[in-house]
């Protein structure tokens, strides 16, 4: 598909790999065909993976939702996808903003109760103070790219297919 990073070759073994995985053979993948992958089921973010991976938001995954979805790792991929695809992660409203409810659900999921919700409050508070350079009280994609560029996120945002 041309909207992706993949070459025809890649499609026709994903579009194997996503027959696999549509065990009802509906056509899609649900959230719970999805959390039958080891690799997703056992990751916090899980459900946020999912939910992006779900573009039209209508519960399920369709082969062009998943490519598009996977095209992000894919180390063809550039760091502006690989960022872009994080920034989703955390932006749960789609509304192109990090608001600190939202950074605080997802850090939530990653962290479990190994951390007091206070102290995890006080965690995002000072990332929105920090990363917030428009003081609108959220975090923009331009902001959250300032903020991971010390990271080498585009490297662990990339995997072989």
């Amino acid at each position: 598909m041309e909207d992706t990073n993949f070459t025809a070759e890649e499609v026709q073994r994903l579009y194997k790999r996503f027959m696999k995985l549509d065990k009802d053979k509906s056509g899609t993948i649900e959230k719970e065909e999805f959390l039958a992958i080891p690799q997703i089921a056992n990751n916090p973010l899980a459900s946020r993976m999912i939910a992006i991976f779900d573009e039209d938001g209508g519960g399920d995954v369709d082969f062009k939702e998943f490519l598009s979805g996977l095209s992000a790792f894919s180390d063809k991929g550039n760091p502006v996808e690989k960022l872009r695809f994080a920034f989703k992660v955390y932006d749960m409203d789609r509304d192109g903003f990090i608001s600190n409810g939202e950074l605080f659900l997802v850090l939530k999921m990653m962290v479990g109760n190994n951390l007091k919700d206070n102290q995890l409050q006080q965690i995002v508070d000072k990332t929105i103070m920090e990363a917030d350079k428009d003081m609108d009280g959220k975090i923009s994609f331009e902001e959250f790219c300032s903020i991971v560029e010390s990271t080498d996120i585009s490297k662990s945002l990339t995997s072989s297919i």
